[in-house]
């Protein structure tokens, strides 16, 4: 049965002075979903992650399992990680060398004192799961990276543990292996109906595995939501750029309806209609951020009374197969915008016309990254 997983206000220091290594961290996974942590090296993913199993001892806060803490400052409370009933899965492959596939997998259960029979049993099947039941006797050294990665989450699977910790588990493969074994992880995961926590730096790969992404950075939680939410209304400008934003804009906001602001971009570059950060008010300076596949080429236009419409002059272009990528003039800047398709369908020194969608462009606050959008509803 899945169990549930919280990390309440979550601290990790590794000096009295050194700045926190994890930072008031918090989330909750509810029994069977995948949680992803997102974030570049050092930004306090993997900390976490070692705190949940208990392999670092948190400057305080609460780590639960179930409905029982595995660990509580506050009541000194700090279940030993062999107890926590919990599988883990490292970036390195961590078998043993010396031994058989069966018997890398077999390793935990002997540990545990189960019996002959449901070893046999439990390796077979955990064998099966992973797809290597025919390679039971073959020697670990034998395998490619990315069985030996299979070896390894069989082992972690293998006496049934309340929640699976992955970290960085594919990062070692090449970038076919990863591809292929990304995939095989959810659905394996899914299967068993495991609760997981999976840590990485790789974008795809948290949107393909994750149920919800937690993106952090310098030991915060920045934003925690499904990636649908996290790639279209990226909660900070961190989140934005790390997650695919290459096109920014300085302005100020003009006036407001609601959610949406009408933004005077700088350097007399014309104004348009974006989604309006919390806190931000009429006459501030903010920064707008657009993805370039959320920007729309069309041939030349005549001027209309949509503000989101701006001509603009294709100064490059890169075909790279399956998509066309345009580095062009616009709005007194340099923009750059994705187009899918084998077939480019506009030329260096053409003139288009390009339109913004007013909820796929983000203003924040120029001084503050971390400034939040406002909800629309």
């Amino acid at each position: 049965m899945a169990t549930a997983l919280s990390v309440d206000r979550l601290w990790k220091r590794f000096g009295a002075m050194a700045r926190a290594a994890v930072s008031d961290v918090s989330f909750a996974a509810a029994p069977g979903e995948i949680i992803v942590l997102l974030g570049p090296s050092g930004c306090g993913k993997t900390t976490t992650l070692r705190m949940v199993a208990g392999l670092e001892q948190p400057t305080s806060g609460i780590v639960r399992i179930g409905d029982q803490p595995a660990y509580d400052s506050e009541n000194r409370i700090n279940v030993p990680p062999q107890k926590r009933h919990i599988g883990m899965v490292f970036q390195s492959y961590a078998v043993w060398p010396h031994m058989s596939v069966a018997k890398n997998v077999a390793y935990p259960l002997a540990r545990r004192g189960f019996s002959r029979a449901d070893t046999a049993r439990r390796v077979e099947e955990a064998l099966a799961l992973v797809g290597l039941e025919t390679y039971a006797e073959r020697s670990v050294v034998a395998l490619s990276g990315g069985q030996m990665q299979r070896v390894a989450l069989a082992r972690a699977l293998v006496y049934e543990p309340s929640i699976i910790l992955l970290d960085e588990p594919l990062s070692n493969l090449d970038a076919k292996l990863r591809l292929r074994l990304r995939d095989d992880l959810r659905r394996i995961i899914k299967k068993l109906g495991l609760t997981a926590l999976y840590v990485t730096h790789d974008q795809e790969e948290a949107v393909v595995i994750g149920d919800r992404i937690g993106v952090m950075k310098d030991g915060k939680l920045r934003q925690m939501s499904d990636a649908v939410d996290l790639y279209n209304r990226p909660a900070d400008l961190f989140v934005a750029h790390f997650t695919g934003v290459t096109n920014t804009l300085q302005g100020r906001l003009h006036s407001r309806d609601g959610a949406i602001g009408a933004i005077d971009v700088a350097g007399g570059g014309g104004r348009l209609l974006a989604q309006l950060g919390s806190g931000i008010r009429d006459g501030e300076s903010v920064t707008v951020a657009i993805r370039p596949e959320n920007i729309r080429l069309s041939e030349p236009q005549g001027a209309g009374s949509d503000i989101n419409k701006h001509s603009a002059m294709i100064l490059d272009r890169y075909f790279h197969g399956g998509q066309s990528l345009y580095r062009l003039a616009a709005l007194g800047a340099e923009l750059e915008v994705v187009e899918l398709g084998t077939i480019p369908r506009f030329a260096q020194g053409q003139a288009v016309t390009i339109t913004l969608t007013p909820d796929l462009c983000w203003s924040y606050p120029e001084t503050s990254e971390s400034a939040s959008l406002s909800d629309p509803h």
